[in-house]
């Protein structure tokens, strides 16, 4: 009886070993931008759904790691990663120069994407050689804004700033600016599936650029270290391209 006593003490102590090991699963918080469909939005149920959703699920299950999601937009975002609020950040975040120098720590490039202009669909712009005098909405700190600032002067339209993409998009439907500049995959989503009331103008795209998962504090190496390894996986098992054609075709 005594040796089969202690046989059942011996694995409720293994099985509470095994428990106590699965718990360490490493657990961060990632903020995200709002409103930046197909990347990150809300569905009709109010889940937070999206490209980056979908590729920061499927890393996490990929790497073992559970995230806690704070949807909040981009500029919030940044604030809270920077405050130390959130250990990273995936939100369509185009991998810059100038992001790195100013404290940014990217992943690969997970999405290449150019940046473009949309107008209201009655608008007779065709492209920037009509801005001259008119005002072009951008949402702050993005390469969107970065692009505008560079062409202003050449084509001599005014840059107005907002905080989030729908107020963006409001300006221009509303009649507020005459124009606004995103990552040309959002605009042409959007307007493909009627959400944005607005067209596409051909021919105003940028360079293409990559969007990156980021990190603000170096001591967190680690997350990106592990995004890096889990894009690389689902890429070589195919889930990658899956996400993208959920979304894009």
């Amino acid at each position: 009886m005594k040796k089969l006593l202690a046989l059942v003490m011996a694995l409720v102590m293994l099985v509470g070993l095994v428990a106590c090991t699965g718990s360490e699963t490493p657990d961060y918080v990632i903020a995200t931008d709002k409103g930046f469909s197909p990347f990150e939005f809300q569905d009709a149920d109010g889940n937070i759904v999206g490209i980056d959703m979908d590729i920061l699920a499927a890393v996490a299950e990929d790497q073992g790691f559970t995230y806690e999601l704070q949807y909040i937009g981009w500029d919030a975002a940044i604030a809270a990663c920077q405050a130390g609020q959130a250990d990273g950040m995936i939100a369509g975040a185009s991998i810059t120069e100038e992001r790195k120098d100013n404290g940014w720590t990217f992943s690969d490039g997970y999405y290449d994407a150019t940046q473009g202009m949309a107008v209201a669909k009655d608008s007779t712009i065709t492209g920037f050689q009509d801005m001259a005098g008119k005002k072009v909405a951008v949402k702050n700190g993005t390469m969107s804004n970065q692009y505008a600032e560079s062409i202003k002067d050449q084509y001599g339209f005014e840059v107005v700033t907002f905080s989030t993409s729908p107020d963006m998009y409001q300006a221009v439907t509303g009649g507020q600016v005459d124009a606004c500049l995103d990552d040309t995959p959002i605009l042409k989503y959007n307007i493909k599936i009627g959400e944005l009331d607005m067209k596409f103008v051909e021919g105003t795209e940028n360079e293409p650029a990559q969007y990156g998962f980021a990190i603000f504090d170096t001591n967190k190496q680690e997350l990106v270290d592990k995004f890096n390894a889990g894009l690389k996986n689902i890429k070589e098992s195919g889930k990658y391209a899956e996400i993208i054609a959920k979304y894009l075709g």
